[in-house]
């Protein structure tokens, strides 16, 4: 037997999971079938992909070389074999904290103009979906650099503040500065965050208490009192929880929210929904 379609979307299920009991449940298969289908696979490759430890899963250069690979490819030939009625939704694609006002003006605007109904999907993955296949756009926060054939628009910029648990010491406090952070630990999203450590000088830099992989996670953390948490200003905002507390950061970087979509093959009213984003955007400012 080579290579077939089940375990290359277990190899990517696994590599977006980080975790083979997640993505086995995420794959409807035992996890001892998915690991040793992972198993066949670098045998059948004649490299490793995977390293695996009590904890979690990381991926080998070889892994990631493939991943970047598959996780373009594979739902492209899914779209090929299992077509979509022509009368799909546009979907929007978001992995966490979906903004307000301007997507609601623009999707209202874009299905009165077009006839089609637009479906808003939350996926917790880096690129929410739209390198998958599960998204024809998506809306993401923070440094992102969108994979060959994806183009990536920055709409606006958006403010940073910091979250506290109400029993951290800093909790009575109305602001704190960027490189004060570097005093105390962090809690980092580390799928779908906006906070990475370079952004600090390398020798001023905090250290991360807890690492998550979404935002419900993340809040918890901050809630239980693990370590701060550095956010989008209206994602907080949004976000209210009975045991944390949000400081300005007067001088913190700003973060970027674009919109990635396919340069070639994606829907093709996208351009379209683009530019009404743009311009709800401005009618905002």
């Amino acid at each position: 037997m080579g290579i077939e379609l089940h375990h290359l979307r277990g190899f990517l299920a696994v590599a977006e999971e980080r975790h083979f009991t997640r993505a086995a449940k995420r794959m409807d298969v035992s996890q001892p079938t998915l690991s040793r289908s992972m198993r066949r696979l670098e045998s059948l490759l004649g490299r490793r992909l995977l390293e695996r430890t009590t904890r979690q899963v990381t991926l080998t250069p070889d892994g990631e070389a493939l991943y970047a690979q598959l996780s373009v490819l594979i739902p492209r030939l899914e779209a090929a074999l299992w077509p979509e009625p022509e009368d799909e939704v546009f979907r929007v694609g978001f992995a966490w904290g979906f903004p307000s006002p301007w997507p609601q003006v623009a999707i209202a605007r874009f299905e009165a103009e077009t006839g089609l109904s637009v479906s808003v999907r939350r996926h917790d993955a880096k690129l929410a979906g739209v390198d998958r296949g599960h998204a024809d756009v998506a809306v993401l926060r923070g440094r992102v650099t969108a994979p060959s054939g994806m183009r990536s628009v920055t709409l606006l910029h958006e403010r940073r503040i910091v979250a506290v648990s109400t029993r951290s010491e800093l909790a009575g406090r109305e602001e704190i500065s960027w490189t004060e952070i570097a005093d105390h630990q962090l809690v980092l999203n580390e799928v779908s965050g906006t906070t990475n450590l370079d952004e600090w000088p390398v020798d001023r830099r905090p250290k991360v208490a807890v690492t998550c992989r979404n935002f419900d996670e993340w809040l918890e953390a901050v809630a239980a009192n693990k370590g701060l948490g550095v956010v989008p200003e209206f994602v907080g905002r949004q976000h209210i929880h009975a045991f944390v507390s949000f400081l300005e950061i007067p001088d913190a970087p700003r973060v970027p929210l674009q919109l990635v979509y396919p340069q070639h093959g994606g829907h093709p009213k996208v351009e379209r929904f683009v530019e009404m984003a743009r311009e709800a955007v401005k009618g905002e400012a």
